[in-house]
């Protein structure tokens, strides 16, 4: 899709003023409805400009004091809602922090744009002040780039803006970096609203899949529904990660992995959606020498090809007039088998409705175990069954990087609800923002013809926590969306003890460097920042935390042991 940008009939050097207005114009005029900025003086322009258009109802404007913070907020705000969102920065070290969620937009196939002010080129390499080489800074994460000159014309304008908003609405980050002479900011004339226009582009049909070989779908994040649509209509079962928004319907197998293992020889050919990356054994498989790979191509720089092997395709499908056979049937069924047998009951609460029995002593018996069941403390395995089972589709659900997601890929049964996560690259950083800006898209955004989505649930490790802590920090004045911080804290990075290394390294200097102990008090941040807190000790409170999530920022501690 591309956008058709408005002239405007401006001079053809712009002043700064002038040149903003341009930019964040032809940029909602090409759909843009959300960004994100942070303070600074040489950004002055664009910071007033965005503003004035959320005074008209044009633009939500969303103002964060930590880069790092509101590029993961803008990165959460396109991933929700699939279309382009700007964050706009000062020059200097302000355009380096938006590194981080460049890579993870550049890996996930995320709509990006980040807009950053520059001092005038002739000032680059002369030691002046907040001055630095921005053009180039995000390296191959900025899939188009533009660097406009201060005072730069109309036409150079439109060039950039098409460009970049052709690119990031195919699904990529891209940068424009826009220089600024003094004065940096002053009277805006008036611009024009301009069309937007669609291209359609008719994709070819995909020759459909022989039947025959074993075959089984593979889901990772990003895979969506496409993969659980795929795999009903082929009848082939479906593998798919807690992240993938596919894990659910009659072909999805339950305990996957260890289904995996018991059947993952015999496999011929397996068929990957999105980007499995939660586990070591769908990496393993996909290597194979004997097992044909076949990718479907999706958002992202890379493809999931472990080895390099597999072909990379538009689609996939079957031929509808092809029945499923009996051979396929029965290779279904073993799976699903499989799975059911090999899946272990929930670590559940107890039934609470009552024994139906007269007798006295059978009803205490069974309040006894009731009460002793809600106050046993949360293990990981319990802490994410209990958010699977309070999250439904019309909620949104955040896994951050740590231990508790890998958790949650081993027992959570199918169920549709959309789960997100940053998994490009799987980094811990951002996830706080990234969260609220999934949030924001998903219940504050006025769609046409769309119901606002329920509350989103956010499952962090301590560390992943404590990492964007910056993230906790709202503009006064913005409406808060219904976001609720579950914080797994054991105190450290405790997923590291899963490495090789933790058991022939001297285990003093691998707790320091590796597990990296810490005693913050959260609820001391909870408080200094705002937010609603909550201490789940035990299973009973965790599950009233989340059965009934106060409406705005709240964080439920869950402490879990070593």
């Amino acid at each position: 899709m591309s956008a058709s940008l408005p002239e405007s009939g401006l001079p053809e050097t712009t002043s700064a003023s002038h040149a903003a207005a341009v930019v964040l114009r032809g940029l909602v005029d090409a759909g843009m409805r959300h960004l994100v900025l942070s303070p600074g003086s040489r950004s002055q322009a664009l910071a007033l400009e965005a503003a004035r258009l959320e005074r008209m109802g044009e633009l939500a404007v969303h103002v964060r004091i930590d880069e790092r913070s509101a590029g993961f907020l803008a990165l959460g705000l396109a991933l929700e809602s699939g279309i382009p969102v700007a964050v706009v920065t000062t020059s200097g070290t302000a355009v380096a922090n938006l590194h981080p969620a460049m890579l993870e937009a550049w890996h996930s196939g995320v709509p990006l744009i980040a807009i950053t002010a520059d001092r005038p080129a002739e000032v680059r390499g002369t030691g002046a002040n907040q001055t630095t080489t921005q053009p180039g800074i995000f390296g191959p994460a900025a899939v188009f780039e533009a660097d406009v000159r201060a005072g730069a014309g109309i036409a150079r304008l439109h060039r950039s803006l098409g460009g970049a908003w052709a690119t990031a609405i195919n699904g990529a980050p891209v940068h424009l970096n826009v220089s600024f002479r003094e004065p940096l900011s002053g009277p805006v004339p008036e611009i024009g609203r301009g069309g937007s226009g669609v291209l359609a582009v008719d994709d070819p049909a995909a020759p459909p899949l022989s039947r025959g070989p074993r075959t089984v779908i593979i889901a990772g994040t990003g895979a969506g529904p496409q993969a659980e649509e795929f795999a009903h209509a082929s009848g082939w079962p479906l593998l798919a990660e807690v992240t993938s928004g596919s894990r659910f319907g009659r072909s999805a197998i339950p305990a996957y992995r260890a289904a995996l293992a018991r059947l993952g020889h015999r496999i011929e050919r397996a068929i990957v959606f999105g980007r499995p990356n939660l586990s070591r054994e769908v990496p393993a498989l996909l290597q194979r020498d004997d097992v044909e790979v076949i990718v479907v191509e999706s958002a992202g720089a890379e493809q999931f090809r472990p080895g390099g092997r597999g072909t990379v395709v538009p689609d996939v499908a079957v031929d509808a007039a092809d029945p499923v056979t009996e051979q396929e049937r029965a290779w279904f069924g073993e799976w699903l088998q499989a799975g059911r047998a090999l899946a272990e009951d929930p670590d559940d609460l107890p039934y609470t409705g009552g024994s139906g029995s007269d007798q006295a002593a059978v009803r205490g018996a069974l309040a006894r175990e009731e009460l002793a069941a809600v106050r046993a403390p949360n293990t990981r395995r319990s802490l994410v069954e209990a958010i699977w089972r309070a999250s439904w589709p019309h909620d949104r659900l955040f896994l951050a990087a740590s231990r508790l997601v890998r958790e949650a890929d081993l027992v959570v049964p199918g169920k549709k609800i959309t789960v997100r996560a940053n998994r490009g690259l799987a980094g811990i950083d951002g996830s706080i923002s990234s969260a609220i800006g999934i949030a924001i898209a998903s219940q504050l955004a006025e769609v046409p013809g769309t119901a606002a989505a329920g509350a989103t649930r956010a499952l962090l490790g301590d560390l992943a926590f404590l990492h964007d802590v910056g993230g906790l920090l709202q503009a006064p004045g913005e409406r808060a969306p219904r976001v609720q911080l579950i914080v797994g804290n054991d105190h450290g990075g405790t997923i590291f003890d899963g490495l090789e290394v933790a058991g022939t390294a001297d285990r003093t200097d691998f707790e320091r460097v590796m597990i990296t102990p810490h005693a913050v008090d959260i609820a001391s941040l909870a408080a200094a920042y705002g937010w609603h807190y909550t201490l789940a000790t035990d299973r009973g409170t965790l599950d009233r935390a989340l059965t009934a999530p106060p409406a705005g920022l709240s964080i439920v501690e869950v402490p879990l042991d070593r």
